[in-house]
């Protein structure tokens, strides 16, 4: 596709006339409701489309967003961070990780702290970046710190796979990857959670299938449609969700369909199964610790797991966020950015106190930037 086609396709998708007109048929709808509904959009890619495109404004006031855990980096708890800056300051280690986490505080700083105070840390656009850094630094253990929802996930399996098939001693791993569907459901069994029907992000989705929402539908009575990024997305999510509860219907729906399918892609899935299996538990930024929604190494492939590797440095301690960040509220639908008493004020994105700002994808991070809109 030309540079050309690709931006007739975003104009397409950004079209004005057809948001207008989407927002008439969702008002239409919203009139038969007589109900509110709260929908959360789990993926930070929507919070950030949903305030840029000002589309909270075209929206009738009994539908209104609850705002997920955004992205990898929003929910990755303090003392993740503080494993990768550990390791960092070793003399023989070079870290490598993705560009999204340069700016994330832990208890001792960020990385690019780290680096300032002599760390040799790289950041990437793609994990196999690492396999030359590996091969250029014999002398040096490369530690990849992996982050990401499914939608990373086999770039860090492929990147495995490649060092063992190349024999590769020198590159290890930290493995920090999530999944979606875990805190979907810890936040609906929540007795004060408000969310009546969920926005499934689109590039975890094209990877596992829209199949992994089944369950919400089936065991929560709550519906989950599959949105694209685009404001057109979006809006056509939003209108098919209110006729869900018009027509009496609760089930999963695509309207990304251009790009996600059932199924999904069954090769990458075949290819985190054969190294990654679910942590008993993992704890998440502003929502706690959850059962089975992380993933690590399986035992066999341990030589390469850095976390094994390094245990006797690496701190355990739990460290919770600022007492005054509302982070936990927000997630749960109980409270807006807004209402938060250090929003905008000590907590900023240069200065963030709490998940939904420490990543630019972050929901508190969304109304900073787009706050003129509201």
């Amino acid at each position: 596709m030309s540079e050309l086609q690709l931006k007739n396709l975003y104009d397409d998708f950004r079209d004005a006339k057809v948001i207008q007109s989407l927002a008439k048929e969702i008002e239409e709808e919203a009139k038969k409701l007589n109900r509110q509904i709260n929908i959360m959009e789990v993926c930070g890619g929507h919070t950030h489309t949903i305030m840029k495109y000002g589309l909270l404004q075209l929206l009738p006031e009994n539908i209104d967003f609850i705002h997920g855990p955004g992205c990898p980096v929003c929910v990755m708890p303090k003392e993740r961070i503080d494993h990768a800056y550990t390791l960092a300051m070793q003399e023989d280690v070079i870290l490598v990780t993705l560009g999204d986490m340069i700016k994330v505080p832990g208890s001792n700083g960020s990385l690019q702290n780290a680096r300032a105070n002599g760390a040799d840390v790289r950041f990437v656009y793609s994990p196999l970046d690492s396999l030359k850094i590996a091969k250029e630094n014999p002398d040096k253990k490369v530690i990849f710190y992996a982050i990401g929802f499914e939608t990373t996930t086999p770039m860090s399996a492929a990147l495995l796979d490649s060092v063992i098939k190349q024999d590769i001693k020198n590159l290890l791993f930290h493995i920090n990857h999530v999944v979606v569907p875990e805190p979907m459901r810890v936040l609906l069994d929540d007795k004060e959670c408000a969310i009546n029907a969920f926005i499934g992000p689109s590039h975890v989705s094209v990877i596992t299938g829209s199949k992994i929402y089944d369950e919400f539908p089936a065991n929560y009575q709550t519906p989950v449609v599959v949105s694209g990024f685009e404001p057109v997305d979006v809006m056509q999510g939003i209108l098919m969700i209110v006729k869900q509860f018009n027509e009496g219907r609760c089930e999963v729906e695509n309207e990304y369909g251009r790009a996600v399918s059932k199924e999904g892609n069954i090769t990458a899935q075949k290819l985190i199964e054969k190294y990654f299996e679910k942590r008993d538990h993992f704890r998440w930024r502003g929502i706690g610790d959850i059962k089975k929604s992380a993933l690590k190494l399986k035992d066999e492939y341990a030589s390469y797991d850095a976390e094994k590797i390094y245990a006797d440095i690496l701190p355990e301690k739990k460290i919770d966020d600022h007492k005054m960040c509302i982070c936990g509220e927000i997630l749960k639908g109980k409270a807006k950015p807004m209402d938060c008493k250090v929003f905008g004020k000590a907590c900023k994105p240069n200065s963030p106190l709490g998940s939904c700002m420490v990543s630019s994808e972050g929901a508190c991070a969304a109304y900073y930037k787009y706050g003129n809109l509201l």
